[in-house]
């Protein structure tokens, strides 16, 4: 809208300087009838274009207005799919525990949750979240939070020994560091 305001007043602009030079070609004298006829004419645009622009004003108002809504609504309902994949498995959950207080089967009841776990993990790599392998690596400030070291022989220093807590990305950006622990060579020399 605001574009074609632009196009209309640069066209009329170009009109009234092509006439303006025509005019100044000829050099009549302009009569007053001619001049009021101008005037009016001039005054009319004004007004349209004065119009225009009030419209422009109120559509730009409009969509800020819907901006705002949208994000609003964007931030109450975004997670609208995750929580709707999470759901069955929540479901699955209250199975399994209506199933352990109806049974004996333990070994059962730690398979269901193996499953329920799976499932969770796999919702969560649908939509972006990854696990970090830990154990074993070398230590990564900016993927781990090492809460103790450990001396250990075997180990190099500063690797990953134990996992406290595993960490997560999100589309490859750290959501938790992994908590781990870290190993710290036994120097004999010390």
């Amino acid at each position: 809208m605001v574009e074609e305001l632009v196009k209309d007043r640069e066209h009329k602009e170009k009109e009234h300087s092509d006439k303006a030079k025509q005019d100044a070609a000829h050099a009549k004298p302009v009569s007053k009838k001619e001049l009021l006829t101008r005037l009016e004419e001039t005054g009319r645009e004004a007004s349209e274009n004065y119009d225009k622009y009030l419209r422009a004003c109120a559509e730009f108002e409009n969509y800020k207005k819907r901006a705002v809504k949208d994000r609003e609504n964007f931030i109450k309902y975004g997670n609208e799919t995750l929580i709707k994949d999470i759901l069955p498995t929540v479901d699955s959950m209250e199975r399994a525990l209506e199933h352990a207080s109806n049974s004996e089967d333990f070994e059962a009841f730690v398979d269901g949750l193996n499953l329920i776990r799976d499932n969770f993990i796999s919702v969560l790599g649908k939509h972006g979240v990854e696990g970090i392998d830990a154990i074993g690596k070398d230590f990564d400030p900016n993927f781990h939070e090492a809460m103790m070291q450990v001396e250990d022989k075997k180990e190099e220093d500063n690797k990953v020994v134990g996992e406290f807590e595993k960490g997560y990305l999100l589309n490859g950006r750290l959501l938790r560091p992994s908590k781990v622990s870290i190993s710290k060579s036994k120097n004999i020399n010390k």
